[in-house]
């Protein structure tokens, strides 16, 4: 083959690589609202900044007619570019190419870049879209993803890591997901699940569709498995821009900040009013947050799941923070198996990338019941506990209302080394309510009472007096300060500048023992 035929080749190899799996195929997945894997690389990176690697590499299979079945690229796209500005790296699966089935060559493709991302620390975006291994590689196949899973755990907590669902993801590769850092699914075309609706009926002789098995709603509402419902593919991709915007690129620099037009000294005077003194009234806390962030922009996370603890990203003064609050309009703010996983995930992930922490506190306890404690709400809280203990970014905590019991002390209180705790003038922090603790120390004195509901309300309002105050705790220096409300923001931000130069340090060790 002269020079001239061999550069003829490679032209013609590029263009089918550019093709993927097809006209017809692709016009298939374009019918179900589906873009093409290299459609969406163009959107995920800043605008002709997407370098491709590896785009002429085919499988090594001899078996089952694969030998004459080769497309370049072999049904996933990978290479780097810019985003906001800032170096990435990615993967995108193309359906297209035998179903977006994992190979070993398609497996080295993403080993590749996530190796490249290590090395110069930057974040990896993997956009999933396959039926699962590939079945005529058999061990091969399963050996490639593997080799991303250890990839996907040494990377965690040294570069962030995000997985966009975007079609089908089934079996072992539902693995590496789970153990990057956030995941978005998108609405009616992407599911999640270790085994299809066919092996439950057979196995379990139960009827259940692939949507309500393991689509985007089910994960993001039930299991908690995914942190975000996109509406299509552009939404998705967009909104995985803005969550890298909030990050640093590695785990040794910090997030970019970002000019702010919104005044630092900003003060609202609707707080003043927005948490009610009654402790059993509810109201929404995302309220109190917008209120206190930067042009009221909070972008939640887990936003559909465990609805009593609100957490996501916010930026006070441009500098970007991680939000954590109960919601008292969902269970009274108590704490449940829930709330606690998605809070104690959210907070272990800030503190890898120096992302400093802002709890807001309302919460009256740990949910009871037997449901909760057969669960183990004792081992599950207890994570909670355990990712604000070993957090070493700055962490600023205000107290809302209720600081109750255990609960207490798990919300980044002043005993888990948080640096500035407020606390507004409603704020009630005691072992529990009045209403509870009067029932159990004045029992005796309630039995014999001529009219013990007029001594209850007394003795209520004598505990709340003494005990159920911010003033105790404050005195003591648990408290930093007793702050008006419409001075939260600027409250804050100070102590963020205060705090900007902080240095924490952990015991020598090899990792914790978190109470998984």
């Amino acid at each position: 083959m002269t020079r001239e035929q061999k550069l003829d080749e490679l032209r013609r190899r590029h263009a089918e690589a550019e093709e993927g799996g097809g006209k017809e195929r692709r016009a298939r997945e374009r019918a179900e609202g589906k873009l093409a894997a290299r459609e969406r690389l163009i959107l995920l990176f800043d605008e002709k900044t997407f370098e491709e690697i590896d785009k002429l590499v085919e499988h090594r299979c001899q078996d089952f007619g694969m030998a004459e079945q080769r497309v370049p690229g072999d049904g996933v796209v990978t290479g780097f570019g810019k985003i906001n500005g800032r170096l990435a790296y990615a993967f995108a699966q193309d359906f297209t190419v035998f179903g977006g089935s994992l190979s070993e060559a398609n497996a080295a493709k993403i080993c590749k870049v996530m190796d490249l991302a290590m090395k110069v620390g930057a974040p990896v975006v993997g956009l999933n879209d396959s039926g699962g291994a590939r079945i005529q590689e058999g061990v091969a196949s399963l050996a490639g993803y593997a080799d991303i899973f250890l990839r996907n755990t040494l990377s965690s907590g040294v570069v962030p890591q995000i997985s966009a669902i975007m079609g089908p993801c089934a079996g072992g590769a539902v693995y590496s997901p789970a153990i990057t850092d956030f995941t978005v699914m998108v609405k009616n075309s992407s599911y999640m699940f270790v085994t299809g609706p066919d092996v439950i009926k057979t196995v379990m002789h139960e009827e259940v569709s692939k949507e309500d098995l393991g689509g985007s709603m089910t994960h993001n509402s039930m299991s908690g498995v995914a942190h975000f419902i996109a509406r299509d593919d552009a939404d998705a991709l967009a909104l995985v821009r803005e969550l890298l915007s909030f990050m640093p690129q590695n785990n040794q620099g910090d997030p970019p900040r970002l000019e702010s037009r919104d005044p630092a000294d900003r003060r609202d005077e609707a707080l003043d009013t927005l948490v009610p003194i009654e402790p059993d009234k509810p109201y929404d806390i995302k309220e109190v947050i917008t209120r206190v962030v930067d042009d009221g922009y909070l972008v939640e996370v887990h936003e559909h799941f465990a609805k009593n603890l609100v957490v996501g990203f916010a930026r006070l003064a441009g500098q970007s923070v991680g939000i954590v609050a109960n919601q008292p309009a969902v269970l009274a703010g108590c704490l449940d198996i829930n709330a606690s996983v998605k809070g104690a995930r959210f907070v272990r992930f800030c503190d890898a990338f120096n992302i400093p922490l802002i709890t807001f506190e309302d919460v009256p306890g740990f949910l009871p019941g037997t449901q909760q404690e057969y669960g183990g709400i004792i081992r599950h809280g207890a994570k909670l506990l355990f990712a604000y203990a070993e957090a070493t970014v700055p962490k600023i905590t205000v107290i809302t209302r209720k600081a109750y019991g255990g609960a207490y002390c798990v919300m980044s209180s002043k005993h888990l080394r948080t640096d500035v705790n407020f606390a507004y003038p409603t704020a009630e922090i005691a072992v529990m309510g009045p209403e509870g603790a009067v029932n159990i120390v004045y029992r005796r004195e309630l039995q014999k009472a001529e009219d013990p509901e007029k001594l209850r309300r007394e003795k209520v309002q004598e505990f709340r007096e003494r005990f159920a105050n911010p003033y105790i705790a404050a005195e003591r220096g648990w408290v930093d300060a007793i702050i008006q409300p419409r001075d939260t923001r600027p409250k804050l931000i100070a102590a963020l500048q205060m705090l900007d130069s902080k240095r924490d340090t952990l015991p020598p060790k090899k990792h914790g023992n978190i109470p998984l």
